[in-house]
């Protein structure tokens, strides 16, 4: 079992990548899978065709509220992660044939995101070793990873865009997840789709980054993205799968192709 997190600025197209490793993942029979939608806009689900409340499920926001605002109840005593931890499982869980998808949800209450990060942290340290991918998208801010929703991980990849706040973020978030205590084997990074070539160079040599390649710019992921339709099952010789293919050759998940 492996956990990747995907995090970077927003419009890097980090969603989007998120959707292309998991559809890579299942067309070669690297399943099962579970993909995890740390980032409030909530486009993962649509990136890959599965809308919660349409399959009867709730995101973890949506719990909290529920149990602790709606109906009143109290966070004294047993810890509010604890006491929803069995609804996430059984209602805001979906279920696939070849992965599984959760959600944190929009936070519409006061306060900061710290009760969902440690329900959906709590869940996770028991959930994730019956899937062979535990795949993390997660916002451009570093909340979430500064709170530590997933202790330990294998790989954090920072996508990066066409300017020099990506580094600065990469920089930024690398320091939180030391700061923090979350414990990973490697930091990579990806050019986003927009991501400049001249500045190959520069991504090359960040210390302790490796750098794995660009997300090529696929006219059809585009397409799909602005009509809302999944971008799972594109032809595998499209400009896009083709070069998230070449990059997690790179990372190491690369597996023969004829078992698809």
């Amino acid at each position: 079992m492996k956990t990747i997190v995907i995090m970077g600025r927003g419009g890097t197209g980090k969603t989007s990548f998120v959707s292309l490793i998991a559809d890579y993942f299942i067309r070669t029979q690297q399943t099962p899978l579970l993909l995890v939608d740390l980032d409030p806009d909530q486009s993962l689900g649509e990136m890959i065709g599965i809308d919660l409340r349409t399959e009867g499920k709730k995101t973890i926001a949506e719990l909290l509220e529920e149990t602790f605002i709606e109906k009143g109840g109290t966070t004294i005593g047993i810890p509010p992660s604890k006491r929803i931890e069995h609804k996430i499982w059984e209602e805001g869980m979906y279920e696939g044939e070849k992965l599984d998808f959760i959600a944190i949800g929009t936070k519409w209450v006061e306060g900061c995101y710290c009760m969902p990060d440690a329900a959906l942290r709590d869940a996770l340290s028991r959930l994730i070793k019956q899937y062979r991918y535990v795949i993390i998208d997660a916002p451009g801010g570093l909340e979430h990873l500064n709170r530590r929703v997933a202790v330990k991980v294998d790989d954090i990849i920072d996508v990066l865009g066409p300017s020099a706040k990506s580094f600065a973020h990469l920089e930024r978030a690398k320091r939180v997840a030391e700061e923090s205590g979350v414990i990973y084997s490697r930091f990579l990074s990806v050019g986003g789709f927009l991501f400049p070539e001249n500045l190959t160079e520069r991504a090359k040599n960040i210390p302790d980054v490796k750098y794995l390649g660009k997300i090529a710019y696929d006219q059809a992921v585009a397409e799909k993205t602005i009509s809302g339709d999944p971008v799972f099952g594109l032809d595998p010789t499209n400009p896009g799968p083709v070069s998230v293919m070449n990059i997690l050759t790179v990372a190491g998940y690369m597996i023969n192709e004829q078992k698809s």
